[in-house]
């Protein structure tokens, strides 16, 4: 279940991660009683009916039925694999993933080795800004745009020479690692004279995955003569089996190393106004990678913040790109997400702005941005005479088929209700109630589980792990023929050797088992009383599943005894269970007296 990650180490992790902490980043949670509550986010629900316990550390939806711990919320939320999803809680709480192997566990090896040869040429860029003989222009450059060497770290900031086969001489001098290189789009295949280098004499910006891995490059090109003159002055890296520009925010990972500070997320348009911005303060800016804001950037943004601004300039294509993400904004909006849009003057953009008047007068702009409704509504009647109906109609018209987009049913409502009093029409005169879209998870009804002791003795511990270590007693309880007892039997080995796990670390013990529905079943079945009660209900049902094991064996024996094969040793044995069993019934009558 675990691949190469260490068990131990993944009990600790769900030791150090906090269930709340996780889910409220994405989810909007708020208090009730010892638990939290929020709409359920993997179906459309009205009423809260997802519960967040921070006690048991895990979560559960009375409506659709979706539970699990923090890890599984990671894994459904985020769409995120098993060994990712533990990298990313890790790197939550400061923990570093080891490998039994040495290195970072991949369903495929070939994405690993171009994980590793871009973070090879990554460091070669960089040591390349350092120590290169033509590395000054970059370095003034760097300057230039008031960038510091703190800066520059960070972002990781490199150099790549001119000439045509620096990482083809450093890296690729066989077959394997030239077809290595051009996989990860460092080289370019065919050219003149065979492959070659495809950044030359630029400066180098990695661009980190959410992990902070390397996945890709931008280049800024630097002025020069000769065979390395010419081409944008931009260069991305192009699209590669772990680099995909429409799913990507350069700036993200540094902005989410912020932790619980990261209250909103800034969107521009370039990533050197990322850098620009970093530098002066402003360190939660993050740019897509020469695309349009997709719908994919949409979701990325919302489970990490609540709250995103973007900021174009205030020119046609700045505009233009705007409205583009506003049309992939709208499927993304629901209760607790807010998008807000910021237009720079024209002839500005971020770097400048924040350059001239510093971090509080820019962010203090903020206060000027338009919410998402009042920019869509605006941009929409801009060019019409909202004194006609025919103006007023047209409003309609267009607007209609953008708040279809919108899957939340309260915020759609409200958006239409804005349109109605826009337009000065009845409500009603909008036509029918645009249809709320399919849950992505349709709701059902659970039915409840019979509590016969095994379920109840699971389902204490389950809830409650660390009662196991105050037992006074704990019986045998093996070869006992009942369905659960194998579990039972596991948790308790498992508590005795390492007593501080939580119910979360026993839940992903099971991941994908046959006892995984059973058992987070049994996390949701109800008790009653208080530590102590149950910790004597558990005490209780063990003693009597105990008997049971003695109860059998009679039988067993008795049966040999009658069939004259019992042994000698076996005899004893039999004798034995006999004498205890009335010795557990006399201290039992005596105690009723």
């Amino acid at each position: 279940m675990t691949g190469r990650i260490p068990q131990a180490f993944i009990d600790e992790l769900m030791n150090r991660v906090d269930i709340v902490d996780v889910i409220d980043s994405r989810v909007q949670l708020k208090k009730a009683g010892h638990e939290y509550k929020a709409c359920c986010p993997f179906h459309n629900e009205k009423t809260p009916s997802f519960t967040v316990s921070p006690g048991k550390q895990f979560y559960h939806c009375f409506g659709c039925g979706a539970h699990g711990t923090a890890l599984g919320f990671l894994m459904e939320y985020e769409h995120l694999g098993f060994v990712e999803a533990i990298e990313d809680l890790a790197s939550q709480v400061g923990m570093e993933v080891p490998y039994e192997q040495g290195q970072s566990h991949s369903v495929n090896p070939e994405l690993g080795r171009l994980y590793d040869i871009l973070e090879q040429a990554s460091h070669f860029f960089q040591q390349q800004l350092r120590s290169h003989p033509q590395a000054g222009q970059a370095v003034d450059y760097l300057k230039g745009r008031d960038f510091s060497g703190e800066i520059a770290a960070r972002y990781g900031f490199g150099y790549a020479p001119p000439g045509w086969n620096n990482l083809i001489d450093q890296f690729g001098k066989d077959p394997a690692s030239l077809k290595l290189l051009i996989t990860a789009g460092l080289v370019i295949e065919q050219g003149r004279n065979g492959p070659y280098d495809r950044f030359r004499n630029r400066i180098m910006i990695p661009i980190l995955d959410r992990r902070g891995r390397t996945i890709a490059f931008g280049g800024r090109q630097l002025e020069s003569e000769g065979a390395d003159a010419g081409g944008p002055k931009y260069l991305n890296s192009p699209e590669t089996p772990v680099f995909h520009k429409g799913r990507e925010l350069y700036g993200l990972y540094q902005a989410r190393k912020r932790g619980s500070r990261l209250q909103r997320l800034l969107v521009v348009e370039g990533y050197l106004d990322v850098v620009a911005l970093a530098q002066h303060g402003i360190d939660y800016a993050v740019a897509t990678l020469g695309t349009a804001t997709t719908a994919e950037h949409l979701e990325v943004i919302y489970r990490t913040v609540r709250e995103v601004i973007f900021c174009f300039d205030g020119d046609r294509a700045g505009r233009a790109a705007a409205w583009r993400a506003l049309e992939n904004a709208l499927p993304a909006q629901r209760e607790g997400r807010e998008a807000r849009f910021l237009f720079l003057p024209e002839g500005e953009d971020p770097d400048t702005m924040v350059r001239g008047e510093g971090k509080d007068a820019f962010e203090a702009r903020y206060q000027e941005a338009q919410p998402l409704s009042a920019y869509l509504f605006d941009t929409l009647m801009q060019d019409l005479d909202m004194t006609s109906v025919d103006g007023r109609a047209r409003l309609v018209s267009t607007a209609k088929p953008l708040l279809e987009k919108i899957p939340d049913p309260v915020y759609r409502q409200m958006m239409q209700d804005q349109l109605a009093e826009l337009a000065h029409i009845n409500r009603s005169h909008l036509g029918s109630e645009i249809p709320e879209p399919q849950a992505q998870r349709p709701a059902r009804r659970q039915s409840p589980l019979t509590r016969t002791p095994v379920r109840l003795a699971i389902a204490i511990i389950l809830q409650h792990p660390e009662l196991v270590g105050q037992l006074t007693n704990r019986p045998v309880l093996t070869d006992i023929e009942r369905p659960g007892m194998d579990l039972l039997c596991q948790l308790l080995e498992i508590l005795g050797q390492d007593p501080h796990l939580n119910s979360a670390a026993l839940l992903e013990r099971w991941r994908d088992s046959d006892y995984t529905s059973h058992m987070h079943k049994l996390t949701q079945m109800e008790l009653f009383g208080d530590q102590q009660g149950l910790l004597a209900e558990l005490q209780d049902t063990l003693d009597r599943l105990s008997r049971t094991t003695a109860d059998q064996r009679i039988d067993e024996l008795y049966e040999k005894i009658l069939q004259q094969t019992i042994n000698e040793i076996e005899l004893s044995e039999y004798n034995q269970i006999l004498a205890q069993k009335k010795q557990h019934q006399s201290s039992n009558k005596s105690g009723g007296n």
